[in-house]
């Protein structure tokens, strides 16, 4: 789950994975920058650059397990967004599948209270991807965005083009578990197109004005493993 890559191609199959059963056991980095590091439609960067990295663990029986760091900044502070992840991935003939759980920390100041955790599941046949993420634990209110019992849902396609290009496709949409009379209609769906070559990618993603924020965004990320 190279988070760095969720402004590119990988966005379109959301984080889905597939180690196949005959890969040793390996260890693997990123590193990536992005002009505004996007995460289901909505900056997390303040639309300005993020930097990231991290490190993965694949086992040849399908598990696997992570962490990543990038870069953040909401309007009132900047800061880090620290993820640890594990799971496991496979196939069965043509779909792939993946089952995991991600924590989600920001420890940085002013970022109190901030911190949750998701059960996802992504699957994957030939082109087409689709996703389901469920907030199983968080610090936040349960009445408030990001608080237990949020659902985001996600579907995508992804296709070659001539030249080693690829583009993907990610509709998605965020089911928040919340008290309508407090925070009003917060659910929101966005849309994004990611036009990738080698370690570049293009992107661009428009959300719902529930997001905060409905303006066309246009991002170029870089990154790599190693």
């Amino acid at each position: 789950m190279t988070k760095f890559k969720q402004a590119s191609v990988a966005v379109a199959l959301l984080g889905a994975l597939s180690f196949s059963q005959t890969v040793l056991a390996a260890v693997e980095a990123n590193i990536g920058v992005t002009s505004n590091y996007l995460w289901r439609g909505v900056t997390q960067s303040n639309d300005d650059p993020s930097v990231s990295g991290g490190i993965d663990y694949s086992h040849e029986s399908g598990f696997y397990a992570g962490t990543w760091i990038g870069s953040i900044n909401w309007g009132d502070g900047s800061g880090t967004e620290n993820d640890y992840y594990l799971g496991y991935a496979g196939e069965s003939g043509d779909f792939g599948y993946d089952v995991g759980y991600v924590y989600y920390a920001y420890p940085s100041s002013g970022f109190e209270d901030s911190n949750f955790g998701e059960i996802y599941f992504n699957g994957s046949y030939a082109g087409f991807g689709f996703g389901i993420a469920y907030t199983a634990n968080s610090q936040v209110d349960d009445d408030l965005p990001f608080g237990k019992g949020d659902l985001y849902y996600s579907v995508s396609y992804g296709f070659d083009l001539p030249e080693e290009y690829s583009l993907g496709l990610t509709y998605g949409y965020y089911n928040f578990d919340v008290d309508e009379a407090v925070v009003g209609d917060v659910d929101y769906g966005h849309f994004q197109i990611d036009l990738s070559k080698g370690d570049f990618t293009l992107s661009l993603s428009k959300a719902d004005e529930e997001s905060g924020n409905d303006d066309t965004k246009f991002v170029v990320s870089w990154g790599t493993t190693f």
